[in-house]
């Protein structure tokens, strides 16, 4: 069994390396995607969204289920405390953690147990379904059907600096209807994961490969150079990094996705961390398209609160397909009060080589979340996006509200659902709902399955 599971890690470590490419054709409306260093599930860790599990569960029920008789996970006997009626190892059905109403929820089940040549290998799938499409947002094709959304796996090697210099490294390969959204569409030639087909009209099932990077790391300071994740904002691209199953119109319009180039972190200590950067531009891979500043800091204030703050600054697209030589600044700022409370504000602004707007954005989030028990969580979300440029048809001054509740559900250590219902008011009827409707409510939800 161990070595049919390191088999399937190395074809999985190969396919992800792999890929294949297809033709495909340009991005027609602004798309931004990313997965920040600052989400809901974990705070602070760059690797947080395939890492660990959403809703770091921690119980008392013992990890244990050894009776010191048998091993559990040969299907012997265990105490009540730690297994449920399937036996421990298994984690519920087939062993794979679909079910398990008395397990320990910080004891998941793992695609692979053990580092393959020293790179942790895993990811989720992540099945999708919402009633009504919200358009410049996820969840923009194929209303009221199941939907593949997140097939992600990764593999990775944090560079330890803590006794001297050490390596690492991470590649991210995602296939599903949100990885049209996340390719390098930063350029007007189709350029690395870009020209990968994604299905008519550029929508539908698709394949991206939004992190490819090396990193270094000595004593508290660490680099990675390649393409990765910006830095900016609260929610994530990846479905493990989020309390909601939908995402902000902030997040989807005015934050960066990725960018190319390097970046430090320098731990200053247990609370503050310091990011600098530079990075040819915005959304695309390896290829030139502008030179930007990024940076920023993560400190905690008290036992109650911490701030985070990032910027980019420079040139964003030298070349993009939909506004080309795009320049300026966005600024972000979020407050956390120990995850039961985070308060996010972006401010964009951006012109091109003339000196039109092209880009000029003010988004204001709140989240409330309450933690019943390990496994119920209930949240609130509202969004208000201000918008304004050429990049918006040259609108002036129009707003977005949207407001979201749902709960999250922990069915075992792998498995989330997340239902939620959302209203979008939309009252200039800018195309943010179905059929231009400046009101709208819908139902939405996943089934989260990380390995």
């Amino acid at each position: 069994m161990k070595i049919s599971r390191l088999a399937l890690c190395a074809t999985i470590a190969s396919a992800c390396v792999s890929g294949t490419a297809f033709g495909q054709t340009n991005r027609t409306a602004p798309r931004y995607e990313k997965a920040s260093y600052y989400s809901y599930y974990d705070e602070g860790s760059a690797a947080a969204p395939a890492a660990a599990a959403p809703t770091q569960a921690v119980t008392t029920a013992s990890a244990n289920c050894d009776k010191g008789s048998a091993p559990c996970d040969l299907g012997s006997g265990c105490d009540s405390n730690g297994c449920d009626s399937f036996g421990c190892g298994s984690s519920g059905l087939f062993g794979l953690g679909l079910i398990g109403t008395g397990r320990s929820l910080n004891d998941p089940w793992k695609l692979c147990s053990e580092p393959v040549a020293g790179f942790n290998i895993g990811g989720w799938s992540d099945l999708g379904y919402f009633s009504r499409a919200n358009f410049y947002s996820f969840n923009n094709y194929a209303p009221k059907t199941v939907q593949l959304q997140q097939q992600w796996f990764y593999a990775e090697r944090v560079a330890n600096g803590s006794d001297g210099f050490g390596l690492g490294g991470r590649i991210d390969y995602l296939y599903g209807t949100d990885a049209p959204d996340t390719q390098a569409f930063g350029v007007t030639v189709p350029d690395f994961d870009n020209r990968w087909w994604n299905g008519p009209n550029n929508l539908g099932y698709g394949s991206a490969m939004p992190q490819l990077y090396g990193e270094a790391a000595i004593g508290d300071l660490s680099v990675k150079v390649g393409r990765f994740f910006t830095i900016v904002g609260n929610e994530v691209v990846a479905a493990t990094g989020n309390f909601f199953y939908s995402r902000q119109f902030t997040f989807y319009n005015a934050e960066p996705f990725t960018h190319t180039g390097a970046l430090t972190t320098y731990k200053v200590s247990d609370d503050t961390q310091l990011f600098n950067g530079y990075v040819t531009g915005w959304d695309s891979a390896f290829r030139d398209n502008g030179d930007a500043y990024m940076g920023g800091f993560k400190t905690k204030v008290n036992d109650t609160w911490s701030i985070v703050y990032s910027t980019v600054l420079g040139r964003f697209g030298e070349s993009k397909a939909i506004y080309p030589n795009e320049r300026g600044g966005i600024q972000s700022g979020i407050l956390i009060g120990n995850l039961t409370y985070i308060g996010q504000t972006d401010v964009l602004y951006t012109q091109n080589n003339t000196g039109n707007t092209v880009r000029n954005t003010f988004g204001n989030i709140n989240y409330l979340i309450y933690k019943v028990n390990d496994r119920w969580s209930l949240g609130q979300r509202f969004e208000w996006f201000n918008f304004s440029g050429s990049a918006f048809n040259n609108v002036n001054n129009d707003n977005n509200y949207n407001f979201t509740t749902g709960v999250n559900y922990r069915a075992s250590s792998n498995l989330l659902f997340r239902p939620e219902v959302r209203w979008v008011w939309d009252r200039d009827r800018y195309g943010f709902n179905e059929d231009n409707a400046s009101s709208q409510a819908a139902f939405g939800g996943d089934a989260l399955f990380t390995f």
